[in-house]
């Protein structure tokens, strides 16, 4: 499963918290950059997270309205592994999407 992270400096122990739900692969955008908000989600995204700390306004209103688009699920955390775990747990019980499937795991 690859994601699109968008928010933060520094990423900490996300990434081990990622690999743990069975994110191999991540892109990470610090999203505080005006011109961010002509970059596209890549294609090959199968889950967008939005840190909610330290982000451009408008990068994210564009991310959600292009993730909605493109069907691809949005979560929205502080950059804190504590709250991306509840977050992380929470889109893999709703089953609106392959997430949670641990055959595709």
């Amino acid at each position: 499963m690859n994601a699109l992270l968008i928010g933060a400096d520094r990423l900490g122990n996300i990434p081990s918290l990622l690999t743990s739900h069975g994110i191999a692969d991540y892109t990470h955008w610090d999203g505080r950059k005006k011109g961010m908000r002509k970059m596209k989600i890549p294609t090959d995204t199968d889950l967008v997270i939005i840190f909610t700390d330290f982000i451009e306004h408008r990068l994210t209103e564009r991310i959600k309205s292009e993730s909605k688009q493109m069907n691809i699920p949005c979560i929205f955390s502080r950059r804190a592994v504590s709250d991306l775990s509840v977050q992380l747990d929470f889109c893999k019980k709703c089953g609106l999407c392959d997430f949670g499937d641990p055959q595709l795991g």
